[in-house]
């Protein structure tokens, strides 16, 4: 398994993508995009859901928690029978998002990933993107890094994703 955590717009989707290209054998890609867009509206609009402030800022309730803790055991499960999978995340909670993830896990091998870019380059990402809330990479361009662990560290601020992609695939193989 592969984790890529970093911030909004910092290229991790890109990196996924592009390592599916590159790895010898199949490896499936699921972000937490896909966890909050296969959520009912019902579930982004209230406290117990996700919200999205307009500063960019984002907040998580227990009914997120609960679901995302099933989709992280999901996931686990498909490792475990032998998937290849590379899951593309956002540690909104820093180390304490990475335990919740490494206690999952349970001795499963993972190469834990940084994708890393400099705010004002994500911050334009995400303006071109227009789908997020304008802010959201300012706020999670060094957040979501704070007390994680990485066996490796990549930089999309002027580096392309294949060009990061080969650098955490020659981790892998």
């Amino acid at each position: 398994m592969i984790v890529l955590n970093g911030g909004s717009s910092s290229g991790k989707s890109g990196i996924a993508r592009c390592l599916q290209a590159v790895l010898p054998d199949p490896w499936l890609t699921f972000g937490v995009d896909t966890l909050i867009e296969a959520m009912p509206a019902s579930m982004r609009e209230s406290d117990a859901g996700i919200e999205f402030a307009p500063d960019g800022g984002v907040a998580v309730g227990d009914g997120f928690r609960a679901l995302e803790d099933a989709w992280i055991d999901g996931i686990v499960a498909m490792a475990r029978a032998g998937a290849r999978v590379i899951v593309d995340e956002v540690f909104l909670g820093g180390a304490t998002s990475q335990r919740r993830w490494v206690d999952a896990l349970g001795g499963l091998t993972v190469l834990w990933v940084g994708v890393r870019c400099e705010s004002a380059v994500a911050e334009g990402r995400e303006i071109a993107r227009g789908d997020r809330v304008p802010g959201m990479a300012a706020a999670q361009a060094e957040l979501v890094h704070q007390g994680v662990v990485y066996d490796l560290e990549v930089d999309t601020t002027r580096a392309e994703s294949m060009e990061c992609a080969r650098i955490v695939a020659a981790r892998v193989v």
